[in-house]
Formats: structure tokens, C-alpha cells, sequence
């Protein structure tokens, strides 16, 4: 095992995602000790650790002398093209085994992508819950329909959430404690708080989170699990992604605890439903396009999206509350739910035009839960529609409009999400409606735009002027705030 700087540094990485990567390895190390393993570590704060896995990999194999190598598949194709090449000048076979943490294998999945013309989420859901039993009745889904999103898009309202169960957090024991001093120490210059860091970093710990969840805001999950509301940054959601990605847990573990919840009486199945495809679904379909696509996925830039990311991005300092609260939020804990990033954070970003791959680099460094196989079609595909409809029939394009139903952000912003344009328009709306008019050929093809761009009509010569000029002065201020820094 190798605590390499690169893996830090290739993107601007949160102090909270370096140390709870540093803090898991560094306790499953003392967990195979006690069970008298061998462990060969290679840690940052001894010698000045390596700099990358390859070059952790050549030094061990100096040391040790072994007749072949032997990998479970990694969650990065830049990963496991570098330790094939460090296999190779090492002169040493390399043998890379099956990740079996998933469902889905990557040849299950290829195999799965050549027969259909599109891959949608829907169905591979649907024949994953067919192959595995998964809240089934006999044949047929349990309840009689096989999706139950409809209704789990629900607001809290004026009144707001109430009383929500706050989330079971670990506060760091002395092993995690060191690290976040070692955090400190080697990367002070990157973005994020360790102050608040309380993820689990054990296997018991991410058990106790995942009964925490199932017992005390899974029922109530379901409904509202895309609302969002000022200083509360967890509400109903699990928080058991990074532990998941971490394999602190076993994604059938946490299937199974949910679907023995709704058999249970406990929760209702439209919640224990929505939280399943979330992993048996979501989960599983997102490696796969990640692998059947890569290395070629990464360059996708189907909007010709030009526009450099937002400095605020890394500081939280705009007037925009929704993008304020969202940043310093993800700055302060490395996280964010389903919502905030995709209908905030990825909806302006989408919108103003940013490179895919610049928005692709901030979510890989800012959240805790960040692996690139999860990561980059969420961001890529989903977020940004980059990939040109491999992964979502059509872009999630909305003005804000939708964060005003969705939350409370708007009440406490300085801008109108019904303007379009003038001193006090949302710059969401601007950027929506100039969105639409800039690729309006393109978006008219698609049955699911053509209802949206059809509003278009609706504006007047003068308004289309004014918003496509207004557009491009937000671009323009966008464009000339600080960015993040060229790291080496």
C-alpha cells in the first residue's frame, strides 16, 4: 500500500478527500497487522513517501524481488494505464483480478452495451433487479411499478424540513488525528476544512452509519430526496457514498438493509425504492459507461462548452446564494447531495458554458466521495450532457426557477429567478434562456428539448438582445475572477 503525493495533487484535491483516504488506508493497515498480515506501506510522512503508485510500485518491487504482480482492478484508468507501464519497465507480469465489491462486472457491462442502440438507466435497473432478486414479487416489481421517482421530487415548502435526525459523525480518533495534521503540513495550500472531518474511515464505523441511516432517515428519505434548504447540508441523505467507495461497505449489504426496511414495515417502499436504484441502479450503470467509454469519454465535448470555471467555484464568493451556500458548503464538509450538485453547482456551469473538463477536475478534487469511475460520468454525462446523450436523453437545463420550488436559496438572494434580464435577473434564467437561443438547432432535434425551446417564442426581439448581451457580461465577470492554481 502507497500513500503517493500525485494521487493528491493531479487534481487541486480537498484536504477533507486527501485525509480520509490517508486515514481508511492507514486503518485497514492496522487491521491486517492484527490479523498478522504482512503489509508493505509506503506512507507520505516517512522518507517523503512516493511521489506516485508507479514509483511506489518500483521501489517495492526493488526491495521485495517478486516473480509477478497481482491488482485488483483500480477506479482509475489513468491508474491502472500507469502501474501496466510501471509493469512492463519493471519487467514483471502483471495480473489485474476482477473488482468483485460491484454487482456489475466490466465485461457483464460491455457485454450488456453492445446489444442495445442506448444505454439508459432504466432498463439496465430494471434487468439488475430481475438478475439479483432485488424487490421483486416473483416476476414482477414489488408494488407493480418498477420506478418510483415521481414521487420523491417533492419541496419542503415554506415551512422547511423540521426536525431532521442529524447524521451519526466519528470524531477522528489519535491515527486519524495525525493525518489531519499531516494533511495540514503537506498540503496547506488546497482548498477545503478539516475542522468538521467526522467521516468513517473503519469498517465498524461505516456499519454504524449505515444502521444510523436505515433507523433514522431512510423513512423519511424518499419524498424530498431532492430538496434543499439553507445550513442543512445532510438532511434525509445516506452520507454512505464515500464509505461505499472506499469498500468500507459492501454495496449488497446496503441493498439488502434497505430492501429488509421496507419488508419490515419500517420505511415505505417509494423511499427504500429510490435509495436502491441509487446503488443497485446508478451505481452500477456509471462504472460501466465508464469503462466501456474510457480513455476516449474524457475528451467528450459535445456542446463545444469554451468558457474557463468560475474562481468562486473554489472560494464561494458570489452573490448568486444558491452557488454561495452550495461551495462554502462542499469548502466546509467535502460534500454535497444529488441536487446541489447537479441542479446547482453543474447547472450554472452547464448553462455559462464551462470545459467539461475543467468542471470534471473540480468535482474529482472537492468532494470526499470522489473516485473517477463514479465521478466523471456523473459529471461529464449527466451534469454537463458533454457526452451528447450517452447517459441522459437530453441536457438537465433549467432556469431559477427550479432552485426557488426546490429550496429556500432564492429568499435570501440578491437576484429574481423570474428575470431574465435587467440589474436584479438570475443570472440562472439569463443563462438559461441564452442556453436555449445558442443551441437551438441542436436542442429542437431533441423531442425532450423541443417543448423547452419552443418557449423561445415567447420573447420579443428586444428581450433576446438584451438576455444574450447580459449573458455575455455574466460570462465575461466570470471569466476574469481567480482560478485555481497550476500545481506541479
Amino acid at each position: 500500500m502507497a500513500e503517493a503525493a500525485e494521487e493528491a495533487r493531479h487534481v487541486w484535491s480537498h484536504k477533507a478527500r486527501i485525509a480520509l483516504f490517508l486515514s481508511a488506508m492507514r486503518h485497514f493497515r492496522e487491521a491486517l497487522l492484527r490479523e498478522g498480515i504482512c503489509v508493505e506501506y509506503l506512507a507520505l510522512d516517512r522518507n517523503g513517501g512516493a511521489r506516485s503508485l508507479a514509483e511506489a510500485l518500483a521501489s517495492s518491487v526493488g526491495r521485495l524481488g517478486p516473480d509477478r504482480l497481482i491488482v485488483v482492478e483500480p477506479g482509475e484508468w489513468r491508474v491502472e494505464q500507469a502501474l501496466r507501464e510501471a509493469a512492463v519497465r519493471l519487467g514483471r507480469p502483471l495480473e489485474i483480478r476482477p473488482d468483485r465489491h460491484f454487482y456489475c462486472s466490466r465485461e457483464e457491462f460491455a457485454a450488456y452495451a453492445r446489444e442495445r442502440r442506448a444505454l439508459r438507466l432504466e432498463f439496465f435497473y430494471r434487468a439488475q433487479r430481475h438478475k439479483h432478486g432485488v424487490l421483486m414479487d416473483g416476476r414482477d416489481p414489488e408494488g407493480g411499478r418498477w420506478n418510483f421517482d415521481a414521487a420523491n421530487r417533492e419541496s419542503f415548502g415554506k415551512d422547511g424540513p423540521g426536525a431532521v435526525p442529524r447524521p451519526r459523525r466519528f470524531a477522528p480518533d489519535g491515527l486519524t488525528a495525525a493525518v489531519l495534521r499531516l494533511v495540514e503540513e503537506r498540503f496547506p495550500e488546497h482548498p477545503g476544512d478539516l475542522d468538521t472531518f467526522a467521516w468513517p474511515v473503519t469498517r465498524e464505523q461505516a456499519l454504524e452509519a449505515l444502521d444510523d441511516f436505515i433507523m433514522y432517515r431512510l423513512p423519511w428519505f424518499g419524498a424530498h430526496q431532492d430538496a434543499m434548504w439553507t445550513g442543512e447540508p445532510f438532511l434525509s441523505h445516506s452520507l454512505l457514498s464515500a464509505a461505499l467507495n472506499l469498500k468500507l461497505l459492501d454495496p449488497r449489504e446496503v441493498v439488502s438493509a434497505a430492501e429488509l426496511a421496507y419488508r419490515d414495515g419500517y420505511a415505505p417502499l417509494a423511499a427504500v425504492e429510490g435509495f436502491i436504484r441509487q446503488i443497485l441502479g446508478w451505481r452500477e450503470y456509471v462504472r460501466g459507461i465508464y469503462w466501456t467509454f474510457m480513455p476516449e469519454y474524457l475528451h467528450r465535448n459535445h456542446l463545444d462548452a469554451r468558457q474557463p470555471l468560475p474562481g468562486f467555484y473554489w472560494t464561494g464568493d458570489t452573490r448568486m446564494a444558491c452557488l454561495r451556500e452550495v461551495v462554502r458548503q462542499t469548502l466546509r464538509y467535502g460534500y454535497a447531495h444529488h441536487i446541489q450538485r447537479l441542479m446547482v453547482t453543474g447547472l450554472f456551469a452547464l448553462l455559462l458554458g464551462v470545459r467539461p473538463a475543467e468542471v470534471h477536475q473540480w468535482y474529482l478534487a472537492v468532494y470526499v466521495d470522489a473516485v473517477e469511475w463514479v465521478e466523471l460520468p456523473n459529471t461529464l454525462g449527466m451534469a454537463q450532457y458533454a457526452d451528447g446523450g450517452v447517459m441522459a436523453s437530453k441536457p438537465y437545463a433549467a432556469s431559477g426557477k427550479y432552485i426557488q420550488r426546490m429550496s429556500n436559496y432564492c429568499a435570501g438572494c440578491a437576484f429574481r429567478p423570474e428575470k431574465a434580464a435587467g440589474a436584479d435577473a438570475c443570472p440562472f434564467t439569463t443563462l438559461y434562456w441564452d442556453f436555449l437561443m445558442r443551441h437551438e438547432a441542436r436542442l429542437r432535434a431533441n423531442p425532450r428539448m423541443r417543448p423547452q425551446v419552443n418557449n423561445l417564442a415567447r420573447l420579443d426581439g428586444a428581450l433576446r438582445q438584451a438576455i444574450q448581451e447580459q449573458a455575455a457580461r455574466i460570462r465575461e465577470e466570470c471569466r476574469s475572477a481567480p482560478a485555481a492554481p497550476v500545481l506541479d
